[in-house]
């Protein structure tokens, strides 16, 4: 069932199904699949704790988002509230820096779908399998939201049977005391505290996991950008965000819990898929063909989001005149054509990567830092928006059928825990980088935000 809208609004056409889905993909991107390698060499067993604190936080984002949007059904996304409830400069760098986080995701997942692409062959160029992605993507999204939606199922419930098959493959191992021939190690919960107890690199160790495992996160407020094309947001929009804490915990912690149990942190490779070592591990001839088809469907998977939600960002902002009037303008299908088609436009910004810079993993780690700053700053904006909404709208907080437990002081609480990651983000010199760089993109939205203010 879909609710009619006047021909210049988007339509409700994502059922309760697409939102889950949705929710769950955006909570499990391929920072899980490829980045909890690099995570676990540098924190050991405590990258448990380390994921665990971050989705305990971002729980709080997703809450203080889910307040505000229900308060108000006008609002399309985080970047209207922030609009109307911090002023325009705020709707203006909360849309255009979200839109630019998942530019950046999005080259990175297509170059790494080129990377996947190549395992099965080796001579390909890497510039098709880029380029026949996006193509694909952008055809499937410019049909109807509704083929978004389904797309985006398909790709969820792919990510969520490989990582279930490995916690139960996992559990049996442990079960019987597998031991591996190739490590010498049997499969034990004891292997957790063994090599050197749960912080074995010391509190350092586990401040280093946060650097990465904060990628891993990126796209989890995107059930927000679903707020105007949702069935029955009253009711679906807290049930997604609600069910975000016991997702982190099953599929991050658990998955992770098991990885490490069955294989000794210290034998997994900072370089490779923990995923793919487990079942390369108990000699599955097909292992690495198949979890490589499931870390290729994880990017895509993501690549679809930052193209839906990137032609969404641009329709509203082109709908305040902060961007194009085109951008705002729908096809015969409802579906913002020209932003989505922009959008994909600056994907092949990862073909210009590739010739650019050589060494892929270290692009890769400054292209991520940059997107985890700018996706930092838009879930502080989120709080802000949230802190403004408790002193402005105190009216429609007090109506809420869905308040954000903590209120106004976990605002803070979350608001420090960024600040406390950027200061950790100084350490590395690649993340240091990527630090350095991100002020840019504020210095041209800054200009940009001027010259547009002389134009009104």
């Amino acid at each position: 069932m879909s609710i009619k809208s006047s021909n210049h609004d988007l339509k409700r056409n994502l059922s309760n199904r697409h939102i889950q889905l949705i929710a769950i993909s955006g909570a499990i991107g391929t920072g899980l699949f490829m980045g909890s390698g690099k995570t676990i060499s540098l924190a050991g067993p405590s990258i448990v704790f380390v994921y665990m604190v971050i989705g305990f936080i971002l729980f709080f984002v997703m809450r203080a988002m889910g307040e505000i949007l229900l308060s108000n059904l006008n609002y399309k996304s985080f970047s209207d509230f922030a609009n109307d409830l911090l002023g325009p400069w705020a709707g203006f760098f909360t849309g255009w820096t979200y839109w630019f986080c998942w530019v950046i995701t999005g080259i990175a997942d297509v170059v790494a779908i080129a990377g996947y692409a190549q395992h099965w062959f080796p001579e390909l160029q890497a510039w098709i399998p880029m380029f026949l992605t996006v193509i694909l993507l952008a055809t499937l999204n410019l049909l109807t939201v509704k083929m978004f939606g389904e797309t985006e199922f398909w790709f969820s419930m792919i990510k969520i049977v490989a990582i279930l098959g490995l916690i139960v493959i996992g559990i049996v191992l442990i079960l019987i005391s597998y031991h591996s021939t190739q490590t010498n190690t049997i499969a034990a919960f004891s292997n957790l505290w063994q090599y050197g107890g749960f912080f074995p690199n010391g509190s350092m160790g586990f401040f280093a996991g946060f650097q990465i495992a904060i990628f891993a996160f990126v796209g989890i407020e995107l059930v927000g950008t679903t707020a105007a094309e949702t069935v029955d947001p009253n009711k679906n929009l807290p049930r997604a965000i609600n069910s975000v804490p016991a997702r982190i915990i099953f599929f991050y912690v658990f998955a992770l819990i098991i990885i490490m149990s069955v294989t000794p942190w210290t034998l997994i490779s900072p370089n490779k898929s923990p995923f793919v070592e487990l079942f390369t591990l108990i000699g599955l001839p097909a292992a690495a063909s198949i979890i490589n088809f499931v870390v290729l469907t994880s990017a895509a998977s993501s690549a679809n989001s930052g193209i839906y939600s990137t032609s969404r960002m641009l329709f509203g902002l082109a709908k305040k005149q902060d961007a194009p009037e085109p951008f705002g303008k729908l096809s015969s299908r409802s579906v913002p054509a020209n932003g989505l088609l922009f959008s994909c436009l600056c994907l092949f910004g990862g073909v210009v990567l590739i010739y650019l810079v050589p060494n892929v993993m270290e692009a890769f780690t400054i292209v991520t830092t940059i997107s985890a700053i700018l996706f930092m700053f838009i879930w502080s904006m989120i709080l802000i928006s949230y802190i403004a909404y408790r002193r402005k709208r105190a009216d429609l907080h007090e109506q809420s059928d869905f308040k954000m437990p903590g209120g106004i002081l976990m605002c803070f609480v979350c608001l420090v825990f960024f600040a406390f990651v950027i200061v950790l983000l100084t350490f590395e010199a690649d993340t240091r980088q990527a630090l350095i760089a991100t002020p840019i993109w504020f210095v041209i939205l800054g200009i940009s935000y001027y010259f547009r203010s002389l134009k009104r």
